[in-house]
This record gives C-alpha cells, structure tokens and sequence, in this order.
C-alpha cells in the first residue's frame, strides 16, 4: 500500500512540520530542558571555601576533639539522568555513609555504575579536606555537552549527617559553557542521624527522612547548633567558585594553599559576619531551706547556671540566683 496522496497545500504543510519536530525531539526525554550545544568538552577549576568561622556560628563551635573542619569535597559530571543528592529526596545508602562518616568509596560505587549502567556520569571528581573551619580546596572537572550538570557534597564536620553542596549546576547556558559560576553553601540534613548537634553521637533516624536544609529556625529546638532565633536566615558557611579553564590541563596550578602554623585559613577582603547569640540559662533549682532567726522573715535561695555564653553583643545573662523572704523552719 502506497504512501497516502496529501490533497491540500496546507495539510502537507503541518504534516511536514509534524514530522520535523518529532524528528527534532528524538533521544530526548518528554519535558526535558534544551540539550547543551556549546562545545563537547569544557574544564574548569572548582574552588570549595569554607566559611565557616567562630564569629559566624559561634553556638556550640567546635574547638577540639575535633575541631571544625571540611571533609574531601566528591562529585559528578552528569546528566539529567542522574542525581547525586536532592533536597526532599532520600539519600542513597553511599551517601549516607559519606554524610555520617565521610566514607567516600561506597558512593564513588554508586557515580561510577551510573555512568556504566546509565551512561549518565561523564566523570567523577574531588578535593582535598580543609582541615579547618575557614579554609580552601581546588580541583579540577571535565563536563561534556550532553553531561553539562554538576553535582557535590562536603560533609561538615564533626556533625550527626550534616553536608553542604550544589544538586545540578548547569554549567551550560544554551550554546556556549559558563565563565565562572559562585554559589553560596548552606547546611544540609541527610535524614540519617537525628542528632541536634555537632558533638551529637550516632542515633539512626528510623525511618530515614528526606534531605532537608538547615536554617536559623530549623529544626526549632534550643538544642539545635544551627539554631538563632534572632536571625531571618543562617550567613553563607561555604562557597563554591567554578571557573572555565582556557590552558591546558597540565598547564594549570591549583591556587596554592597557606599551611602554616595557622592552619588553613583564609583571609577574605570582607570581615566575618558576627552572629549574635543570647546567652542560655539552666532552669531555676529547687529552693532552698529557710533560715533566720525565730521571730522573723528568714530568706531561701535558689541558683541557675549559664548553659551558653553569649558572644557577639547577644543579649546578656540574667541573675543567676535569686532570694524569697519565707517563714524560717528551724529558727536560730
């Protein structure tokens, strides 16, 4: 049976039209954003800067044992296909080793099936660990037309399962590669751990909740070290810096790294924000015996102790004890 004679000009026309724009949409998923047309391949430097100081965060900042500090930094070049982390999605059981314990080989497993089985992963790269509060890292990604999505993760530590990162950067923008790209980090929940704090120890979260983002209000409990009720949101504690690299790979020298005797810290041209914290009482103990002599009004007492300090011109600490006139039980 022969192909069906078109009688009018103006259905040929749409039936043209039909079959281009299917033709156009083969090899790609329904809904899905236009395909990068910059050049196959581009490289870029990632730079990770921790900003997470004393005067910023100072509730609860870990000083020792040990002290505040970035793990390695690990991520993919991707497509569409794949998804490292995301928020109000479950992490993979990698991931929640390397949230809770910065074990990365159970998720460079998982990146790398993924772009064996899926062909989704163009390549998997990382960083070195900051081994400070304040600090930086570098190293370098390769993305690829059709793998133009990146995707990574730094676990804060010490924390419960607490981790920072970027879910799908495009580094794309229709037919030419990015320049540079900047974005502010902010704390994530894995949904692993239910610890409130940093010094939190190991409590499973059963059932595994989703990923979700730390904020000055939650999770609303006092106990929370992220937690500042003053604040409208929590100041940057990470970012990250990518910038197209137009030499050679061997060419290119990584920023180098101050690790002297003050570890690596960094100085930027822009003082730390300062965090006000309030300081944070006990509850009131129990009053205490009366006493005095017979006849007369004796006097009781009862004493809290400073759970927090304030820093930061936070509000200060009230009367740590305090005094009631009473009817004295055993009378001098």
């Amino acid at each position: 049976m022969g192909t069906p004679r078109l009688a009018f000009p103006r259905v040929a026309a749409l039936w043209a039209l039909l079959l281009a724009s299917l033709g156009s949409a083969t090899g790609q998923p329904l809904g899905a954003e236009p395909m990068c047309t910059a050049q196959p391949l581009a490289r870029y430097s990632i730079t990770f800067t921790g900003k997470w100081s004393q005067a910023s965060f100072p509730k609860q900042y870990p000083l020792f044992r040990p002290p505040a500090q970035w793990s390695s930094l690990l991520g993919a070049a991707h497509s569409s296909d794949y998804s490292l982390w995301r928020k109000d999605q479950y992490v993979s059981n990698g991931l929640r080793e390397f949230a809770e314990r910065g074990e990365a080989w159970a998720l460079m497993r998982e990146m790398e099936a993924a772009g064996e089985r899926l062909q989704s992963v163009h390549g998997v790269f990382s960083a070195p660990a900051v081994p400070s509060g304040t600090g930086q890292t570098s190293g370098e990604l390769e993305a690829h037309s059709r793998h133009s999505l990146v995707s990574f993760v730094v676990r804060i530590v010490p924390s419960p399962d607490w981790f920072v990162g970027v879910d799908s950067l495009d580094l794309c923008d229709g037919g030419r590669w990015r320049e540079q790209v900047a974005v502010d980090l902010y704390p994530y929940d894995a949904g692993t751990d239910s610890g409130f704090t940093f010094s939190s120890p190991n409590f499973a979260t059963v059932p595994q909740d989703t990923v979700t983002e730390i904020t000055a209000s939650s999770p609303s409990h006092p106990a929370n070290s992220f937690y500042y009720p003053r604040l409208k949101a929590l100041p940057p504690i990470a970012r990250v810096t990518l910038v197209r690299l137009r030499q050679s790979p061997r060419a290119f020298v990584p920023p180098a790294l101050d690790l002297g005797a003050g570890g690596n810290e960094i100085v930027d041209s822009l003082p730390d924000p300062e965090t006000p914290l309030d300081c944070e009482v006990s509850l009131w103990s129990p009053w205490g015996l009366c006493a005095g002599p017979c006849g007369r009004l004796g006097a009781k007492s009862r004493t809290r102790y400073v759970r927090v300090r304030p820093a930061n011109h936070g509000a200060p600490c009230p009367p740590l004890e305090e005094e009631a006139p009473c009817d004295p039980d055993n009378c001098l």
